[in-house]
């Protein structure tokens, strides 16, 4: 139980000393990753439709 709870006041300890990034930089950070994302879902949809098509073609 004393480890347990040494444990914790050294967690909540080093906790203090992280860097947390501010509310610009997490909305920020937060646009890229969605921007990021959808750049990628477009660009595999893209490739999708075109193998799609090209399968179709030489299929039929």
């Amino acid at each position: 139980m004393n480890k347990l709870i040494n444990y914790i006041k050294e967690t909540r300890a080093e906790l203090k000393h992280v860097n947390w990034p501010t509310r610009k930089q997490t909305i920020n950070f937060t646009i890229i990753v969605i921007s990021v994302s959808l750049g990628i879902a477009l660009f595999l949809g893209l490739f999708d439709i075109a193998l799609s098509y090209i399968l179709r073609q030489f299929i039929l």
